[in-house]
Parts: C-alpha cells; structure tokens; sequence
C-alpha cells in the first residue's frame, strides 16, 4: 500500500527536494532516540522558535552552531537516511 497522500499530490513539481515523503515522516514519528531528544526543554524551545521566525534561513545557521540543535538535524538525518554500510569490513 503506498502512501496515502504521494508527494507529487501534496508538493507542486520542481519543489519536491526537501520535502519528505509520508512513510519517511512516520520513521520520524516512531523513533525512540528522536522522542527522548525532544523531551529537552531547551530543544523544544529552539523548534518554537524556528517554527514562529520570519526569516528562518538565517535563524537554522545561527543555530546549527548549537551542540543541541545539530544533534536533533544529525538523529533526523539518520532515520530519514541511515548511513549505508559502504566501507564496512566484514568481521
């Protein structure tokens, strides 16, 4: 079954690089380590504040020199796309 709301549906051609399609969002959903980041206080204030900003751009590299922050980005990233296993030795 695939999604119900496909990408090409919701997001208008040529702008569907940075979008996510629904299942993606769901891994997001279901991680644990993501939950457990956003129980931080300070964490959640940061989302708030970017959510609400006008100028959001300059807002995310003011932040992404936050410890805090880039954890979150680097936890999203590896759900959305986990690391291939690409110069692994075998044991």
């Amino acid at each position: 079954a695939g999604d119900p709301w496909p990408v090409e549906d919701v997001v208008p051609d040529g702008e569907e690089q940075d979008r996510l399609p629904l299942r993606k969002l769901r891994l997001l959903g279901n991680s644990e380590e993501l939950r457990g980041l956003l129980l931080n206080p300070h964490l959640r204030q940061l989302l708030l504040t970017v959510d609400q900003a006008e100028d959001k751009s300059s807002l995310m590299k003011k932040y992404m020199q936050e410890p805090l922050f880039v954890e979150f980005a680097d936890c999203c990233l590896r759900i959305v796309e986990p690391p291939e296993k690409e110069n692994i030795l075998p044991e």
